[in-house]
């Protein structure tokens, strides 16, 4: 009955699952991060949008032609690249890391990284006409710059320095690769500001299709003539396995751990007398020749006793106990000072000498 009771139940949360998704970019993402907005706007203009999340499906789905959209891509291994890279359609890449953006170009273009001013208001300054569209974009990208004989074109140049922009183009063999270095123009909290949905819908709408790749980060596969073959040696599940064996381990460790909770006294193996226990640090001070260690015990022990005769408090800083005993005993504070807090002794006999003089004032005060 129980069994049945889960799976009624599994089914049911099956069926109310939301359509909708919070990952970053995701045409399903209605949160500010997400990119619902240029989605829907796309399917309304007629463009079939595919969502996929794996390399795998991204290539089977682009066998046709249109445009394939690679939604930022830090996560992608080099086969990976090289097989997206290699399908028959028109590449978008947004925010792409450097590998992704070097294959792509044939290494006609880099990031920039360091390009001044990326949040300042700045034209298109190029022909392109998706560029022209928008008219003006803000960065928050690192930018890209061509190098020397790049068959490409910058748009939305850097008002600091003309040789980096935020959008470039390459027209190679009847095929287009379009990068730009934001996600804002994707975002739903951004894609309204600027030029962000003119450049949005001009680059993703140019075709009839458009397969959306938002990474896996656990995807390895590849697809193509090496859909057999997988980019790493772990199967796809390997990801989802190894979170929940993760979840697994993190409760029986809190199971297993030890907790924290009052102290619990216990029962000694073996009862030793306090005079041995005394004996034996002596012994040990004395093996290791630490005088100072002993004589620091036994001030210690004297102040400690002094203080609570005297009714000092144990806080009471050494100047006061000195006081104190001084006019108990009637001794001279120097003298006082030098017995409580003076330096160590320079041999045993003067250890020696020091203990008989701290029992001495500890007499005088416990009879005064």
């Amino acid at each position: 009955m129980i069994v049945v009771a889960l799976l009624v139940l599994a089914g049911l949360s099956a069926i109310a699952r939301p359509t909708t998704s919070s990952t970053p970019l995701a045409p399903d993402n209605p949160g500010p991060a997400g990119a619902r907005a240029v989605a829907e706007v796309l399917g309304d203009q007629g463009v079939e949008v595919t969502y996929v999340t794996t390399v795998a499906d991204a290539v089977a789905a682009s066998a046709d032609g249109g445009t394939l959209l690679v939604a930022q891509g830090d996560y992608l291994l080099d086969e990976q690249v090289d097989a997206l890279v290699r399908t028959p359609t028109d590449l978008v890449l947004v925010a792409p890391p450097e590998h992704l953006l070097d294959v792509a170009t044939g290494g006609d273009a880099g990031l920039a990284y360091d390009w001044g001013s990326g949040t300042a208001d700045r034209p298109a300054r190029c022909e392109d006409p998706a560029a022209q569209a928008a008219g003006t974009l803000r960065s928050d990208g690192v930018g890209f710059f061509l190098v020397d004989g790049a068959r490409a074109t910058l748009c939305f140049p850097s008002p600091d320095d003309p040789t980096t922009g935020a959008y470039l183009v390459q027209e190679t063999d009847g095929r287009s690769v379009r990068a730009v270095d934001t996600t804002a123009v994707l975002r739903n909290d951004a894609v309204a500001e600027d030029g962000n949905a003119a450049l949005a819908l001009w680059t993703l709408g140019a075709n009839d299709r458009l397969v959306w790749l938002v990474p896996d980060p656990f995807d390895t596969s590849l697809g193509g003539e090496d859909a057999q073959t997988p980019a790493l040696s772990l199967p796809p599940w390997f990801g989802v396995v190894a979170l929940q064996a993760l979840v697994v381990a993190l409760v029986v460790m809190l199971w297993r751990g030890r907790r924290l909770g009052p102290l619990v006294t216990e029962d000694l193996p073996v009862v030793v007398r306090a005079a041995e226990t005394t004996r034996g640090r002596g012994r040990l001070y004395r093996r290791a020749g630490a005088r100072g260690h002993a004589a620091a015990g036994l001030r210690a022990s004297a102040a400690d006793r002094l203080a609570g005769r005297l009714g000092l408090p144990r806080s009471a800083d050494a100047p006061a106990l000195v006081d104190a005993v001084a006019r108990a005993t009637g001794r001279p504070g120097e003298q006082v000072a030098q017995l409580l807090y003076g330096p160590p002794p320079a041999d045993d006999a003067a250890l020696l000498e020091l203990a008989r003089h701290l029992d001495r004032i500890e007499s005088e005060v416990y009879h005064s």
